[in-house]
């Protein structure tokens, strides 16, 4: 179940969460007394797997019901992180005292009074074909097939004013996934189709698209998200592009018949929350400039069921992130560092990078004051030797002073074979593109990605607790500690990469 929000009830909803949680994390008296100076060494000890193990298995259990977020299930797993938080004696750094920072996400989807019909098939939106945007858009016209929409097919057709309908083909490349491969390909052969003069576009799915079809249709049904004011979100009535499952060819290509479409929108707002706290630093000169540890909360949620389950945990994706920044808390409460540690927990991440969007440009400690950004992605899978830091190299690089620091700590602790192959410009999974770190990097701040990449798992309910891998998670945030470790007890903070631009 998903749950919906007025604007009025979301903000009501929030102001109650936050007032709540107000009266529950100021800190105690003894938590205010005078910290002493920094000692020259660092708390590596305190970062523990059995305290790490403890915190995901908890966080993506199935009482949080995959944390999807613009849901009660994200806001009441963003309430029990701020409990550990608060009981790990952290101070609050998000709005009016409290650990939180509530914002809206806009969703716009078709309602469910949307039709579709090709002949005598009538077609409920999103469960008997898959619309990929949701649109306000009305038609009536004769649906003509062309094959697979090569050339030489298109040639024999007069496309102008008609539906059209064509089989899904193509392989993708290497380092691709196939539902990446097949979004591309719609979208570009829908763009080439409809300037030809094309009124709709129709893709029957074949063997692999309909292993899409089956397992995200819960995806497009959900519509689009964005923040209040987002091109993604505005209203549109663009021509749709649709998916059939592999089963509609035999009668797809019947002649004759007729297309009609009458999908219609709505749009409403969701609250969301990004969880903020902080470790003051101890040196006077320094402590007003921040370390941020960045990471996300959510997941996708109760979804379409794989084998029984339906509760889509996200463990790598990203309680990971979630239970490694509290084992990042504990080494700096224990040890405090010359700067301050900030440690943001982002919300609806899964949406777009909203919770990180809206952080970035409205931060509750002064934006100048980040002097870098380390963001923690899916860390607990695939070879237990290897890793990736993303932001390493040109052009996603923006401060190499920051991303020599990561090296160093590296070949500090853990020494893990380190992938660039994730952060090239040209990987088609355009990974450095997909996490918290990315709004802060468009601000010029030093930012960088730690992640042990993707897996068969990811975005399925099988990315479950019990398959992590403890050991390479726990030297993971090792890793992380000692790059933040390093930055906040420096008297230069990592300087920026003169005429830093991205691709894209």
């Amino acid at each position: 179940m998903t749950y919906r929000f007025s604007s009025f009830a979301a903000g009501f909803y929030g102001l109650l969460l936050a007032g709540s949680l107000l009266l529950n994390s100021q800190p105690s008296a003894a938590q205010t007394k005078a910290k002493p100076a920094a000692k020259s060494g660092n708390a590596l000890g305190a970062i523990r797997e059995a305290d790490i193990k403890r915190d995901l298995f908890a966080l993506a259990d199935d009482k949080f019901r995959g944390r999807e977020g613009g849901t009660l299930d994200e806001l009441n797993a963003s309430v029990w992180l701020a409990d550990q938080i608060r009981a790990l004696g952290l101070a609050p750094a998000g709005d009016n005292g409290t650990f939180f920072q509530f914002f809206h996400l806009q969703r716009t989807r078709l309602t469910k009074a949307s039709r579709l019909s090709i002949g005598t098939h009538q077609l409920v939106p999103n469960r008997d074909a898959l619309v990929f945007a949701p649109t306000t858009y009305t038609v009536s016209a004769p649906l003509v097939y062309v094959g697979t929409g090569t050339a030489e097919e298109l040639a024999k057709t007069d496309i102008k004013g008609k539906a059209v309908a064509l089989l899904f083909s193509g392989n993708p490349p290497a380092d691709m996934s196939f539902r990446r491969y097949l979004s591309a390909v719609l979208r570009d052969k829908s763009a080439e189709l409809l300037k030809a003069g094309a009124v709709t576009v129709v893709f029957v799915a074949d063997a692999r698209a309909q292993n899409i079809y089956e397992h995200w249709g819960h995806t497009y049904e959900r519509g689009r998200y964005g923040l209040p004011g987002d091109a993604n979100v505005l209203p549109t009535t663009q021509a749709p592009t649709l998916l059939l499952p592999a089963s509609a060819l035999s009668w797809v290509q019947q002649a004759g018949q007729q297309f009609t479409a009458d999908l219609r929108t709505e749009t409403f707002q969701y609250p969301s929350v990004n969880i903020v706290a902080k470790v003051a630093g101890t040196d006077p000169a320094l402590r007003n400039e921040h370390v941020l540890f960045s990471t996300h909360q959510d997941h996708d949620g109760v979804r379409h069921a794989v084998q029984g389950d339906s509760i889509w945990n996200g463990a790598d994706d990203n309680a990971t992130g979630c239970a490694a920044l509290l084992a990042l808390m504990r080494a700096f409460k224990q040890q405090p560092a010359r700067r301050s540690a900030l440690f943001v927990f982002h919300g609806a991440e899964e949406r777009g990078l909203l919770g990180s969007r809206y952080f970035s440009a409205r931060p509750t400690v002064p934006q100048q004051s980040i002097v870098a950004v380390l963001n923690a992605e899916m860390m607990g899978r695939n070879a237990p030797d290897s890793a990736a830091l993303l932001g390493s190299i040109p052009p996603h690089r923006n401060s190499a002073d920051l991303v020599n620091l990561a090296l160093a700590a590296n070949q500090q602790g853990p020494r893990f074979k380190l992938d660039t192959k994730w952060d090239q410009a040209t990987h088609p999974e355009g990974w450095y593109f997909r996490s918290d770190h990315l709004p802060y990097a468009r601000l010029g701040i030093p930012a960088v990605m730690y992640t042990s990449w993707l897996h068969p798992d990811y975005h399925t309910p099988k990315d479950e607790a019990a398959r992590i891998d403890y050991p390479k998670l726990t030297r993971m945030t090792q890793w992380m500690y000692l790059t933040g470790w390093a930055i906040a007890n420096r008297t230069a903070p990592p300087a920026r990469e003169p005429g830093f631009k991205l691709e894209r």
